[in-house]
């Protein structure tokens, strides 16, 4: 009977059964409240240094803004759509260069972020396996990927010099693989010249992806397909390339991403000035905005490349999506 009498005041305190009273709801709406405030400061910043100058450059691109209104460019009449015609025009010469500009990127991109995945997937198969020596290879690999733009570019502007450069030592007058010592930073070997530079710099980032994947391929399938006799490429070929394929669609995209917006490497690789065969679309945004100093114009150009990285990530996107089964519980 004395055990019972709590637990029957207890009841009758509380006729409804339940537990007890409720959280306090200002309590509550606190601890939700905190994950938003602790990043409202990421959020201003994300908006000062990202959102902002993009909703301006918009603005800018349906103005005539010369160098004749660069202290007041608020004051420049507004233009309508004439930079955009400017751009796409493909029969005068300012569309015409935008064009071979951008099939240039495309070309450029497209073999950059082919020969980055293949470099780098491969380099991560063969570091797969514990051998001595492993963690000294994987660091040396990361050392472009970790080496300051700038650092790693200059560096490369000296071995492709003509007369004194190492890379013409090599080939030239080591190996004899050429008549005469070549122009690698003019001409159309400079195209060759920048897609060195950048699978040399892009190739690391691929590698480091894809050991982080191959972490998660359990052992016992490839124990289970040597047992059953398949070799290295039938095991890469139906267990590696297949488990690894959520990780290779958001490198994929990322590396396409990066390489086609690069502007740091081909700026300190060529200068403000790039060669025809290396003209990115990037470097010719910058000389179409501050070399003619044409700020309507370039802007505009900005404005449809942005488009154009919008359709072509929500395509590839919904092309990717399509291939993942949902998992049923």
């Amino acid at each position: 009977m004395t055990t019972t009498a709590p637990a029957e005041a207890a009841v009758r305190k509380n006729p409804s059964g339940a537990a007890g009273p409720g959280p306090r709801r200002p309590g509550r709406i606190r601890r939700i409240g905190l994950p938003y405030l602790l990043l409202l400061p990421a959020l201003l910043l994300e908006l000062l240094v990202h959102l902002v100058p993009m909703v301006i450059g918009i603005v800018m691109s349906f103005k005539e803004l010369t160098q004749f209104y660069i202290r007041d460019w608020g004051a420049a009449p507004w233009s309508g759509l004439d930079n955009y015609q400017v751009s796409v025009d493909f029969d005068a010469p300012v569309g015409e260069a935008l064009l071979h500009s951008f099939l240039v990127t495309v070309a450029f991109t497209l073999l950059s972020v082919g020969l980055c995945w293949l470099v780098g997937t491969a380099a991560a198969v063969c570091l797969q396996d514990d051998f001595r020596g492993r963690g000294l290879l994987r660091a040396l690999f990361l050392i472009p990927y970790a080496l300051p733009v700038y650092a790693a570019v200059i560096t490369w502007v000296f071995m492709f010099q003509h007369d004194n450069g190492l890379v013409n030592h090599v080939l030239h007058d080591q190996l004899h693989l050429t008549d005469k010592p070549s122009f690698w930073l003019i001409g159309d070997n400079s195209f060759w010249a920048l897609l060195t530079v950048s699978v040399w710099k892009g190739w690391p980032f691929a590698f480091l992806i894809v050991m982080a994947g191959l972490q998660n391929i359990p052992g016992e399938l490839y124990e289970a397909a040597a047992l059953d006799g398949a070799g290295m490429w039938q095991q890469i070929r139906r267990i590696t390339l297949p488990s690894l394929r959520p990780v290779n669609q958001v490198l994929l995209l990322v590396l396409f991403l990066w390489t086609f917006n690069d502007f740091n490497t081909p700026f300190v690789l060529f200068g403000r000035s790039a060669p025809q065969a290396a003209d990115l679309i990037s470097v010719h945004i910058y000389q179409a905005s501050f070399v003619t100093w044409n700020f309507g114009t370039g802007s505009a150009m900005s404005v449809l490349l942005l488009l154009f990285l919008l359709v072509v990530t929500g395509v590839y996107l919904l092309l990717t999506s399509r291939g993942r089964k949902p998992a049923h519980g």
